[in-house]
């Protein structure tokens, strides 16, 4: 039996482990567990340690960096709880909307999605001055002063305009973004990248914290984009561009999908157009000189008059160099399956090879890309394009230069066209363009892809036109989007795709403090804490709970049966069955143990003594010998 934790991810646990794999002597024992002797490690580096006189070192820094990485290894205890008035589909969808500050929300998810997000879109603050960072240390008792003066909301979330006054102007947006990417990094898959929009006033400084974070040998490039045709917005140079970085968890193992190639260049068509696609022609001949020249390439092919046409449009052997270039044979099979096309001009004939759109000259089919370009400009997206997506959407702007959900797609593909079952994450959703763009993406090809929005519910100022629309958060705007952009889609394309989505919302954990703390308990308390889970959480606050401690990702199916007076939850079919109830029946252990579960976890508190317990254990462990149990 394994009690759960009930926290997020403790990563300085897994980083002490790691190094125990690697140096266990250098791993001690001490009151509080596992600790480094940092002496013995020095001496196991030899000289690749850094060396404390060293004084001059490359790096960057500034006045927060050491608590901005703690910040990011340190766990919490909180957790998600479903929304289920705001998802569409809820019981169906693999898609996930989660409200809540993002540096909260990605320690959340560090168990359930670790290796698992093949891409990943942001948009964060680009501290001109006049945006909000997140602040993210503050202690328990300054709650109540932070609300009192407008920093955090009812949700303890927590904002502050970033002035350019502020002495700590840059090292406050730096200690903000640094465990937000940090954490991120965890969750790529090893092909996975991750796309960043910037303007100039933090370039350099992001890109020194991407290279530290993720190693400058896996930066893949920046996307210079053109956002707007001109700009009054400037009083000598005017900037009209922006920048997308481009990281990938792992250089080595990224390939970009490339662009679809343009159909201008495929005009003919013939009896194969169905399968093939359009096609075009190129020369089957070339000149070639010296090495690149060979003899059993220069042949004679019999044209379709009869006459004999060697390489260059002789009627002979070819002296001057020239080639055909494929083989004898392989023209042969060429004309029989239609790959060659012959064509007369002045008297003279030609000899082509077709170029498909959907068929190599293998006859393998295939989907001809070419390679993106790192320069994106306004003829082809533009903040215009943006608003006008959302006043169509809305009858007004939320958003001030909105992106356009065809660019975020445009990204995207660089690394999802041909993966149609990525999970893509936007902890900085704002509106939910990346949304929209995983749902047009699926739409063009009946794809799975899913997405994971992250928002914080940031409060919309009254005199706002979002306010007067009857909107009071970011979050809502970005819900309704999504909603109103899968109709649409759904009614252009028609297309049998997953336009739903869950919705879920950070919360404090569900168990109450007695829970992470037993030792502390008088034994005049007992009786006020029988049930160790908060009054006001329901039974699918506790599967969401479990389900992320024990690892499992959010999207699963959920199934609740009636199992004689017990309502039990099935998580994809077998992979966990959990039961909250008061009381437990130790008759429904047979029916539940029928689909031979891997996980099962009930309420410690459901069994009246230790021997129904026992008994309940014992008989799990006879009928299905593999499941793991747990309790909470």
């Amino acid at each position: 039996m394994k009690r759960l934790d009930m926290t997020s991810k403790k990563i300085y646990t897994e980083n002490i482990n790691i190094i125990f794999d690697l140096f266990p002597n250098c791993i001690k024992e001490s009151d509080h567990g596992r600790v480094i002797d940092f002496e013995l490690l020095k001496q196991e580096l030899g000289e690749y340690a850094e060396n404390k006189n060293s004084s001059e070192k490359y790096q960057l820094t500034w006045v927060g960096k050491k608590d901005a990485i703690i910040n990011a290894n340190t766990s919490i205890i909180k957790t998600l709880r479903p929304v289920k008035e705001k998802s569409v589909n809820f019981d169906s969808t693999k898609n996930i909307y989660i409200e809540g500050d993002n540096l909260e929300v990605l320690k959340i998810l560090q168990e359930s999605y670790l290796n698992k997000i093949r891409c990943i879109y942001i948009d964060p603050p680009y501290n001109t001055g006049n945006d909000f960072v997140y602040t993210d240390n503050f202690k328990k008792k300054e709650i109540d002063e932070l609300k009192e003066s407008g920093q955090i909301d009812e949700y303890n979330n927590r904002l502050i305009t970033n002035n350019e006054s502020n002495g700590r102007f840059h090292s406050d947006w730096l200690s903000m973004m640094y465990p937000r990417l940090k954490l991120a990094r965890n969750l790529l898959t090893e092909d996975g990248v991750i796309f960043i929009s910037i303007d100039d006033n933090e370039l350099a400084n992001l890109i020194k914290i991407c290279d530290e974070i993720f190693g400058e040998n896996n930066f893949v490039t920046n996307f210079i984009w053109q956002s707007t045709a001109g700009s009054n917005m400037g009083t000598d140079i005017v900037t009209i561009t922006e920048n997308v970085l481009v990281y990938a968890k792992s250089r080595k193992n990224f390939i970009s999908d490339g662009l679809i190639a343009s159909e201008n260049s495929y005009i003919y068509e013939d009896e194969y157009l169905s399968k093939r696609g359009k096609y075009a022609l190129d020369k089957l001949d070339r000149r070639r000189v010296g090495s690149h020249y060979s003899d059993s390439l220069n042949y004679g092919i019999t044209m379709p008059d009869g006459t004999i046409r060697y390489p260059g449009g002789s009627s002979n052997k070819s002296k001057d160099g020239w080639n055909y270039l494929w083989s004898k044979a392989k023209v042969e099979w060429g004309i029989k399956e239609g790959f060659i096309e012959f064509k007369q001009k002045d008297e003279k004939w030609n000899v082509y090879n077709k170029r498909y759109e959907k068929m190599d000259n293998e006859g393998n089919y295939i989907e001809r890309t070419v390679p993106y370009k790192n320069l994106i400009t306004s003829n082809q997206y533009n903040t215009a394009q943006g608003t006008s997506e959302l006043r169509a959407l809305f009858g007004f702007r939320p958003f001030d230069f909105p992106k356009p959900s065809e660019f975020i797609k445009y990204l995207l593909l660089t690394t999802i066209r041909n993966d149609k079952n990525a999970i893509v994450l936007d902890f900085f959703s704002g509106s939910s363009s990346t949304a929209q763009a995983v749902i047009k993406i699926n739409s063009d090809d009946n794809g799975n892809r899913k997405f994971i929005m992250v928002q914080i519910p940031e409060k919309y100022a009254t005199n706002s036109e979002a306010y007067k629309n009857g909107y009071k958060t970011i979050c809502e705007i970005g819900e309704k989007r999504i909603r109103k952009a899968g109709e649409k889609i759904k009614e252009e394309t028609n297309a049998n795709i997953d336009y739903g989505f869950r919705v879920y919302r950070v919360d404090s954990s569900n168990m109450k403090d007695v829970y992470y703390t037993p030792t502390e308990l008088q034994q005049s308390q007992l009786n006020m804490f029988e049930s160790n889970v908060k009054e006001d959480r329901t039974a699918e606050d506790l599967l969401t709970q479990v389900i992320l401690d024990l690892g499992l990702t959010l999207d699963l199916s959920i199934e609740e049966k009636k199992i004689l007076n017990n309502n039990v939850y099935f998580v994809e079919s077998n992979s966990l069955v959990a039961c909250f109830d008061d009381t437990i029946d130790i008759n429904i252990i047979d029916e539940i143990c029928k689909c031979k579960p891997l996980k099962i976890v009930f309420k410690e508190s459901s069994f009246k003594t230790d021997s129904d317990k026992i008994n309940t254990f014992e008989r799990i462990k006879k009928l299905s010998s593999e499941t793991e149990i747990n309790v909470i």
